[in-house]
């Protein structure tokens, strides 16, 4: 963990006993494999039922955390940003080091032979690394739509789940979403799209924010969007309240990804393709380890 202090200050009382708190939320998250963002962390605290569901209440734990990270009480590494991130070029010492690293990143489509091409699309971009880490555990596409998804994605996605369907396999969606006028409505939409740039109809699921889920986990309500065009229609259905997909623990959502995806692989085939996989890897790690021989051979014959 890195705790690192760059500038002396004292906590007390209540702030202090948030910083406390928001160690051992850190510390359980961590223990699953997750990271957090600043919401994801503030959720588990109006989930706790410590702090009030408000923007004020967002903001002091924003301001509470931002402060203890700088006097190095709350460590660094503990609260991801996933919008902002440096992009650039991977660099190795020589040749044998890619090979070896290729060998354990090396990947077939293992639904290449499957019935059913299966994509996990979530409404909300901070919560792609939850997302991500069962999705590629399971080699399903995923992304984040950030809202409604533009017309040129869902143009490109028409296009590419045609192509499966035209191979005889069943495009699958996975949708996740919050659960408010906007969140609910997002899931007509990208049907009513994809069916129309398809040309077909599409195997769809929305896979969360759903009201059984909110009665069984009973995740913090904020007030429903009046000023939402779809406001109204929601309301006469659900109600005064709204909820955010945030709200729900990583580990429920990976539960939901993981028991929609492997309800539709064919297990026989998934192994078989495994199995191809891992005779390539063992190839390149051989390739890397005999890499002196190698590069004598290539050399000769050139």
């Amino acid at each position: 963990m890195s705790y690192i202090c760059y500038v002396e200050k004292s906590f007390r009382g209540e702030a202090l006993e948030i910083i406390e708190t928001a160690n051992r939320i850190i510390q359980s998250y961590q223990a699953q494999g997750y990271e957090l963002t600043l919401r994801q962390l503030y959720y588990q605290f109006v989930a706790r039922d410590l702090i009030p569901n408000t923007e004020k209440s967002y903001k002091r734990i924003g301001s509470i955390v931002s402060d203890a990270r700088m006097a190095g009480l709350i460590s660094w590494k503990a609260i991801t940003d996933r919008t902002r991130n440096l992009q650039g070029n991977s660099h190795w010492s020589n040749p044998s080091d890619i090979i070896r690293a290729s060998a354990s990143s090396f990947k077939l489509d293992l639904w290449e032979t499957q019935p059913y091409r299966v994509e996990c699309w979530v409404e909300k971009d901070a919560l792609i690394g939850v997302v991500g880490r069962i999705c590629q555990q399971w080699d399903v596409p995923y992304f984040a739509c950030r809202g409604y998804t533009s017309q040129s994605e869902m143009w490109a996605a028409g296009q590419r789940l045609k192509r499966y369907a035209d191979k005889g396999q069943t495009p699958y969606i996975l949708h996740l979403g919050d659960h408010d006028p906007s969140g609910i409505d997002m899931s007509r939409d990208v049907v009513d799209r994809l069916e129309l740039f398809m040309g077909d109809d599409i195997d769809f699921q929305r896979l969360a924010l759903n009201y059984a889920q909110i009665e069984t986990y009973n995740p913090p309500p904020n007030p429903a969007k009046t000023t939402d065009s779809r406001a109204g229609s929601y309301i006469s259905q659900f109600g005064n309240e709204s909820w955010e997909l945030d709200a729900l623990e990583p580990s429920i959502i990976s539960s939901l990804i993981e028991t929609a995806v492997t309800a539709v692989v064919d297990n026989e085939k998934w192994e078989q393709r495994k199995q191809l996989q891992e005779d390539y890897r063992d190839l390149l790690k051989t390739t890397s380890n005999r890499w002196p021989q190698v590069q004598s051979y290539l050399q000769h014959e050139n």
